[in-house]
């Protein structure tokens, strides 16, 4: 089928450009000796990390439980889930899920880690957990390296748990210097920092002037977007995400309406300027959403579309457009090759 023939809004991808994406980002943290364990909440498609892993991966990172067994029902045998898991449901659904595949986790707080520890005995698991710690992002994340040792200690001492090391978003110097400290307190205990997982997609060619940082978790570099445009990571031939749209509408000679709106695009602005970069169109701006409309100027066009005419948008971040889409089309130059459902979209829980 050629791409022409697909009903718009569609998201494609560009399998050539994945596939090198993913390549690229596993030969040079090879290179360097840095673990590569993706994120694959960016594509939630159990088909691309495969691809991952058999380019050299470790294992998947997922933020969600549901996420994960969606990933283990896949074959997908080795999950990070860097996220504090909270209540007895989850608790539950976590121990099932490690007796299926290798699985570890994060916590920053005793209560998580009181709760880990107690699903772990019941289940008669031993579950690796790592300490979150804040580099400056302030989000999750103890808030100093003698939190950080603390809970470690207190990781060590639970029944069933063992300390499985440090982590943190994104990698920076901030975070080295955390790491440092912490191991030189943890060092009178005899307690070894072996893993310390950093990641994000805009730093990712940086990871190496991150001596501390062990292991690397980046998303967006398979699929790539405006923000990681922006950031300098990646360059526009680099983005394999698309999202095909029409022009429904020209009520004025400068307006524009696109058949994608926020339930298409979403409506991340992460500080650029419109809604998406239309290919054809540069000059264009998606000023405004509603639900199923996306509202362009084409004031500074040379050129003005026609109502009809299909457009090409590289939204700006790709993730949550992901997790908008039943299915990824995948093409090889105008020719569809593979139709992939998002396995793991909307699986928040």
């Amino acid at each position: 089928m050629d791409i022409n023939q697909l009903e718009t809004p569609v998201a494609i991808v560009d399998l050539d450009r994945l596939e090198a994406n993913i390549n690229k980002l596993q030969r040079y943290l090879d290179e360097h000796g840095i673990i590569n364990r993706p994120h694959i909440k960016t594509h939630k498609i159990p088909e691309i990390a495969h691809m991952q892993v058999n380019a050299g991966a470790v294992g998947i990172t997922c933020q969600k439980i549901g996420e994960a067994e969606v990933m283990a029902q896949a074959g997908i045998r080795d999950i990070f889930l860097p996220y504090n898991i909270i209540g007895e449901a989850k608790l539950e659904r976590l121990m099932r899920l490690a007796r299926r595949v290798t699985l570890s986790v994060t916590a920053d707080s005793e209560f998580t880690v009181r709760g880990l520890s107690g699903a772990a005995e019941r289940a008669e698991l031993e579950l690796p957990v790592l300490v979150e710690f804040d580099a400056g992002l302030g989000r999750c994340g103890v808030q100093s390296p003698q939190e950080a040792a603390d809970l470690a200690r207190t990781i060590v001492r639970s029944p069933c748990l063992r300390f499985g090391g440090l982590m943190t978003y994104p990698s920076n110097d901030n975070a080295d210097l955390f790491v440092g400290e912490t191991k030189n307190l943890l060092k009178g205990d005899g307690i070894s920092v072996d893993l310390v997982s950093g990641g994000s997609t805009p730093s990712m060619w940086e990871a190496h002037a991150h001596p501390e940082i062990t292991e690397h978790r980046a998303g967006m570099y398979v699929y790539g977007d405006r923000y990681t445009l922006k950031s300098g990571a990646m360059a526009l031939e680099d983005c394999a995400l698309k999202v095909i749209t029409t022009v429904v509408s020209r009520p004025t000679a400068d307006r524009g309406i696109l058949d994608g709106g926020s339930k298409t695009f979403s409506s991340d602005l992460l500080g650029l300027e419109g809604h998406g970069l239309i290919l054809e169109y540069p000059e264009a701006r998606i000023y405004g959403q509603s639900e199923e409309h996306g509202h362009t100027d084409f004031s500074k066009c040379e050129h003005k579309p026609e109502i009809g005419e299909r457009v090409t948008v590289i939204p700006n971040h790709c993730c949550v457009v992901t997790n908008l889409f039943n299915q990824i089309v995948g093409i090889r130059g105008n020719q569809v090759e593979v139709i992939w459902p998002v396995g793991a979209r909307g699986a928040l829980q």
